[in-house]
């Protein structure tokens, strides 16, 4: 049985793409089940309870040699534990390829679009196979949670197109209003402790020259209606931010908040050292512990590239 999942920190691409995708292998013969590698998001928990779809089990370790399959991730950083170890059968991503290994032939397919989910519903025309309304509910979720309503600008027009395809499927009439709904459930954060806020979406990358060392910095995300909340939280985030790096060994840790509706991104740095890499990468304008970086909302995009670049041999 294989067993797929998305990376760490899930968000609602990486568990409804595990969701799917274990189902769709199974109807192609090959037995799958699906699994998270952390704790659903709000918006996550939202679109499940909306598709009536319970949570995949969190998964801690398996055994050596187990067969697996990635979804909406490629690099073991943003992976389980010892996967390495693993061997992994298939890939379906639309992030960069990283440090990927693989025991044996494997099926891959990296697609440069908004979402896994467009690649998804691809994989099923490709099969002939019709997409059931419950995984089209879920792939449309993803979707429109991954491009932000079409907001982002890792938009494809394949992205609109499958939007379009999925939703008479999944019963859903005004995509909008279910994106807003979406983005509300995102958004009510609550009393949520500064630790969890800062991990909701968060992954960790390398940087520079393996040789020379390769910086290792946290890059976290949210993604909010109402960044006035975190912001009034931001004293609590830094302090989560700081312990983090500490305790993970990292040589940079930001956590960006973008305001969906307005698009822009003000970006919380952890200490002096960050705000110095963020005036030279992007040079951003940094007060009081935050740097201004405008309009770029997309961290695969345009937070990772410009780093990559900034620390680049």
């Amino acid at each position: 049985m294989i067993a797929v999942f998305g990376h760490l920190n899930p968000d609602t691409d990486a568990v409804t793409a595990a969701l799917v995708y274990a189902n769709l292998l199974s109807r192609q013969g090959t037995p799958a089940v699906a699994y998270r590698l952390g704790e659903l998001n709000f918006e996550t928990a939202f679109v499940l309870r909306e598709a009536g779809v319970a949570a995949p089990e969190l998964l801690s370790s398996l055994p050596d040699g187990h067969d697996v399959a990635l979804v909406d991730h490629n690099e073991s950083a943003q992976s389980l534990s010892g996967l390495k170890k693993l061997s992994v059968t298939h890939v379906v991503d639309h992030h960069r390829l990283g440090d990927l290994e693989t025991s044996q032939p494997a099926t891959l397919r990296f697609d440069p679009v908004g979402c896994t989910a467009t690649i998804l519903l691809r994989l099923h025309l490709e099969a002939n196979l019709p997409v059931e309304p419950t995984d089209a509910r879920l792939l449309l979720s993803a979707v429109l949670s991954d491009t932000l309503h079409f907001r982002s600008p890792t938009t494809t027009p394949a992205d609109r197109e499958a939007a379009a395809f999925l939703a008479p499927i999944a019963g859903v009439a005004d995509v909008t209003t279910y994106a807003l709904s979406m983005f509300a459930a995102k958004s009510d954060l609550g009393d949520t402790p500064a630790s969890t806020l800062l991990k909701m979406d968060y992954k960790v990358f390398p940087f520079g020259a393996q040789q020379a060392g390769a910086q290792k910095w946290g890059l976290g995300v949210i993604e909010t209606t109402n960044p006035g909340y975190v912001f009034g939280r931001q004293a609590e985030l830094l302090a989560a931010m700081q312990a983090e790096k500490a305790a993970a060994g990292l040589d940079g840790l930001i956590l960006s908040v973008v305001d969906i509706l307005n698009e822009t991104n003000h970006t919380l740095v952890a200490g002096e050292s960050e705000a110095e890499v963020m005036r030279a990468a992007f040079g951003a304008t940094v007060q009081g512990g935050m740097a201004d970086l405008g309009h770029r909302i997309s961290r695969k995009k345009q937070i990772v590239p410009a780093l990559e670049a900034h620390f680049a041999p």
